[in-house]
């Protein structure tokens, strides 16, 4: 039975009320375990987004993280930072590769010193990878929980994390921290 990208496992009987979680604990109670599953499509998609999370992941361990903190993804072929370039002040974005491929390496404390959101970043896309191929391999309904994320306050937050980056980046490029 299907219902809006949830799969029920299982019958339903309709004379005990379902109960979702505790199985061994509802079951010796003569509780029926109502077991919802993410959707093929849900699932398919979910190994989709493991798969990029994991070449992203896969990427920064073959690079070598840039001394200065900047610069790392010209390895990629990319070109130097534009606004480094024309106006001596990292993008909002700059330091991040090189946060990405220093957690690679371990070096936690690099990561953050790189780009603090960028370390937060590298963390947050490894933990988001083991949950896609959780939720990819076992229908789990974790994916549910990053729908809590989506909503205007933690995004705010998020957004507010990133300025704070950056301007320590800005900071540090000019020597004032």
């Amino acid at each position: 039975m299907s219902d809006g990208g949830f799969v029920y496992d299982g019958p339903v009987d309709t004379a005990t009320p379902p109960v979702r979680g505790f199985d061994g604990i509802a079951r010796a109670h003569g509780v029926q375990v109502l077991r919802v599953r993410a959707s093929t499509g849900a699932r398919v998609s979910a190994g989709i987004l493991a798969g990029i999370a994991l070449a992203v992941l896969v990427t920064a361990s073959v690079l070598r993280p840039a001394e200065g903190g900047i610069g790392t993804h010209t390895q990629l072929g990319l070109p130097p930072c534009g606004w480094m370039v024309a106006a001596g002040y990292p993008c909002p974005t700059c330091g991040m590769t090189t946060s990405f491929a220093a957690a690679a390496d371990g070096a936690v404390i690099r990561s953050f010193l790189a780009q603090p959101f960028g370390a937060f970043l590298a963390f947050a896309t490894s933990v988001f990878f083991w949950g896609a191929v959780h939720v990819a391999v076992f229908g789990s309904m974790l994916g549910r929980v990053l729908e809590s994320m989506l909503k205007p306050r933690p995004l705010f937050v998020m957004l507010g994390l990133f300025l704070l980056a950056w301007a320590y980046k800005v900071l540090a490029v000019r020597g004032l921290i």
